[in-house]
């Protein structure tokens, strides 16, 4: 086998050459053959079929037609000028238009010439018309029979130069002519018969080439199969590695959790938190470094787990770390966990970016001697300066915000053993993207609210009702309640037509005279935002006027209402998470959502699954169909932004079945030593090293 053959540079390909390669370098970062067999369409044009003039329905988005050119003249002056043809058939005729290269179709386009025309159809002037249709003179071939028309991502720089989709279409063709006897097998043969998959080549060949609708199906899932098969393949037996490689302290004794439990604790744990508990502390037993995913909803409880897994570690002579993103949310978790702490006599600190260097010279000491036993903080945790004399747990809040090499950094600063790792999201992910993304921890979810708490009452109103809306805040406000009022933008944009935030505030104080204010948003210095956060907290103000920092804020449990201006601008996830700052006491809370009348179908669904539901999973789901997976898991993590053919949003199932095959694999024979999985291990063994992507071509 030619192991080099896929590294060859594009530019050696006929019909590519240095000057277009140097394009495809930088426009689509093609550098090889590998690269560009790997340049996936990402959809098809049916043009199995032709359409005949008469035919034509506004229905059809796109029309595939064979016709005459009868003449064409040129229409207007400047910016306005157009070439006008005239194109039909033996049922008709329509117009053909073209605003740019004039002159270039000026000298192509034949008389009676007789051609193949494709484009979306336009009723206009009592007759269709296409502009820039794409054209090509008729052959024996093209008349014969349709085909479908790969479609793959370009630039406009490209077309600019002529590369469109036919072009680069060709060219891979040639090349798969060309690799075809380079292109191994990736999957063994007993999967392949399991799961009735088509056998690689066949799949890039039909892929770039499909010969009809049930070829590409088969294709396209043969091709998503060995992508979610090899990335779960990946993570897997990274989560093995560690469960057999990376030892971890081991954590017996319990008293300070008992002393806790028996003396200290403030409510009865729900039956989700303690389910969890156990899950953490089996970890805890086992001499492995623990690596678990904790998900729980906003409010769901997740302080008081993390609390009780650091009183492991202490209870066993070791210090515990909880590191956040932001200084705010670092504040509110220190401040949540020293309650805990202090009646059992336990040294928490803080450490951020804003501690003051006398403060940090002692918190910097005591944790090397022992004496501090919790430290929070934020990314100021990771410097070099920070050492622990045993560092036991780490526990890592919001997780999506911190790259691998961040968590990494954490990991060195116990050079005898490796800390344990409990990372935590309160933001809700789909099944899918959580195996994709995470799918080397260990995944625990705090699927329950703590008793007592009321599901939030959410409902939709749109900018005429906002009368009756003032009203219900009065009224709410005389009973003690305090009201969240959440704007999109902080100044006026003359691009959108928004309630920006000082507009907002002026009209709530003349609809509100009287009623003390206070006003938060991000360009307010950090002692302003803390005063004015500090005011609301202590019930001197009745409304909070805010854009959405608040979404990671401080507790109120006296706040009762939020109300989301402009609630079409936002996504779901932050819908979700605004609405999380209210329902955090006994009282019932309420949401509403404001909109004007206008707003599209996503939109529509948005606010519609946000009034449905309060649970965080189903509407994660629901933003994973929306958004996609790329907007949904930032691009901190490798895994899900690399994946070629796979949509997280629609490949759900295959994913399953991907995950279940790895996983067998894995765990009847690790090393790939068996002759039937001999495939997978010559595949990974021609792959480069930094690869992240497993199924790409080797």
């Amino acid at each position: 086998m030619n192991l080099n053959f896929f590294d060859t540079k594009i530019e050696f390909l006929k019909g590519i050459g240095p000057q277009r390669a140097a394009l495809l370098n930088k426009e689509l970062n093609i550098f090889t053959f590998r690269d560009l067999l790997q340049h996936y369409p990402f959809r098809h044009e049916d043009r199995t079929t032709f359409q005949q003039i008469r035919d034509i329905d506004e229905r059809i988005p796109n029309v595939h037609i064979k016709g005459r050119l009868r003449d064409w003249h040129l229409v207007g002056e400047g910016s306005k000028k157009r070439l006008v043809a005239t194109f039909s058939d033996s049922t008709g005729s329509m117009e053909l238009v073209w605003f740019q290269g004039i002159s270039y179709f000026e000298k192509y386009l034949r008389p009676n010439g007789e051609y193949i025309i494709y484009g979306k159809p336009a009723f206009f002037g009592g007759r269709w018309s296409i502009t820039h249709p794409e054209m090509d003179l008729a052959t024996p071939e093209n008349t014969a029979g349709g085909y479908w028309q790969p479609i793959y991502p370009l630039t406009e720089k490209l077309r600019r130069k002529n590369i469109d989709s036919k072009v680069i279409g060709k060219v891979i063709q040639q090349l798969l002519e060309m690799a075809w006897p380079n292109i191994k097998e990736t999957l063994p043969e007993y999967v392949m018969e399991k799961y009735r998959l088509i056998g690689k080549r066949d799949a890039l060949w039909q892929f770039h080439n499909p010969q009809n609708a049930a070829w590409l199906r088969q294709a396209q899932r043969r091709l998503k199969f060995e992508e979610l098969f090899y990335n779960q393949f990946r993570l897997i037996k990274n989560k093995l590695l560690h469960k057999t490689e990376f030892p971890g302290l081991v954590f017996k004794k319990t008293d300070l959790v008992h002393r806790f439990y028996k003396e200290h604790i403030p409510f009865e744990l729900t039956g989700a938190q303690t389910r969890v508990l156990k899950e953490i502390h089996s970890d805890l037993l086992t001499g492995k470094q623990m690596n678990r995913l904790l998900q729980g909803d906003v409010g769901s409880g997740k302080t008081i787990v993390a609390f009780i897994s650091m009183l492991f570690a202490l209870d066993n002579d070791a210090q515990a770390c909880l590191m956040a993103p932001t200084e705010i949310l670092a504040d509110q978790h220190y401040q949540g966990l020293r309650k805990f702490a202090e009646p059992l006599g336990v040294n928490i600190g803080k450490l951020t970016g804003s501690t003051r260097k006398k403060e940090r010279e002692r918190i910097h000491a005591q944790l090397l001697g022992g004496e501090m036993q919790i430290i929070v903080g934020t990314h100021a945790l990771i410097e070099d300066i920070v050492q622990f004399r045993n560092l036991g747990l780490c526990i890592i809040d919001e997780q999506h915000r911190f790259g691998v090499a961040q968590r990494a950094k954490l990991w060195a600063k116990n050079k005898r053993i490796n800390p344990h790792m409990l990372v935590m999201t309160a933001t809700p992910i789909p099944r899918t993207l959580a195996m994709t993304l995470y799918g080397d921890l260990d995944i625990s979810a705090i699927d329950e609210l703590p008793a007592g708490r009321k599901p939030i009452q959410t409902v939709h109103r749109y900018d005429a009702h906002r009368s009756s809306v003032f009203g219900f805040v009065k009224d709410e406000i005389a009973k003690g309640r305090q009201i969240y009022m959440v704007y999109p933008l902080i100044e006026e944009s003359e691009k959108l037509d928004l309630k920006d935030l000082m507009d907002g505030y002026e009209s709530v104080a003349r609809s509100f005279p009287g009623v003390p204010l206070s006003i938060l948003h991000g360009k307010m210095k950090a002692k302003d935002k803390d005063y004015e956060m500090q005011r609301f907290v202590n019930r001197e103000t009745k409304i909070m006027v805010a854009t959405t920092v608040i979404e990671v804020g401080v507790n109120v449990p006296n706040a009762s209402v939020m109300i989301i201006e402009n609630a079409e601008r936002f996504g779901l996830s932050q819908l979700h998470q605004l609405r999380g700052r209210v329902g955090r006491g006994a009282d019932q809370s309420y949401c509403i959502l404001m909109t004007s009348y206008k707003i599209s179908a996503d939109t529509r669904l948005r606010i519609e699954t946000m009034c449905r539901t309060n649970d965080g999973f189903e509407i994660s789901e629901v933003d994973l169909q929306l958004r996609g997976p790329g907007d949904l898991s930032g691009t901190q993590q490798s895994g899900v932004t690399d994946l070629l053919v796979a949509n997280l949003a629609q490949d759900g199932a295959i994913l399953k079945e991907a995950r279940i095959t790895a996983e067998a694999i894995l765990e009847s024979d690790q090393d790939l030593l068996q002759p039937e999985n001999s495939a997978i291990r010559l595949h990974l063994e021609n792959l480069g090293k930094e690869e992240s992507n497993w199924s790409r071509i080797s």
